[in-house]
């Protein structure tokens, strides 16, 4: 697992290991960076269903009770096929701007 470093945001990249296994891994390491904001670039899997990104999603509901981000990237999903708890962005630009529109919202109580 990779974790590139950006002010409060981290973006994790998987290396060559199966989706459940990055969940463990990210699950495992995420002490690390719990403090930061979280985007999760998922491009180098190939194959990705909405059923897929529900692995994500109690990291994701934990991470969001503590008023951080939690931005899962692919193009490979549709946004509406995945619930509204878990953020999706289909690049890391997106997802940054994501971030960045949270920030606004928190910081206005909303």
């Amino acid at each position: 697992m990779i974790f590139d470093k950006d002010g409060n945001t981290t973006v994790v990249y998987q290396e060559n290991i199966s989706l459940l296994k990055f969940v463990e891994n990210l699950n495992q390491g995420y002490d690390k960076i719990s403090k930061d904001h979280i985007v999760v670039n998922l491009f180098s899997f190939s194959r990705l269903t909405s059923d897929d990104l529900l692995e994500f999603l109690d990291l994701s509901r934990k991470h969001k009770k503590e008023n951080k981000s939690f931005v899962l990237v692919t193009d490979k999903v549709d946004y509406d096929d995945v619930p509204d708890e878990i953020s999706l962005a289909p690049t890391l630009q997106e997802a940054m701007d994501i971030i960045e529109m949270e920030d606004i919202e928190r910081d206005l109580d909303l």
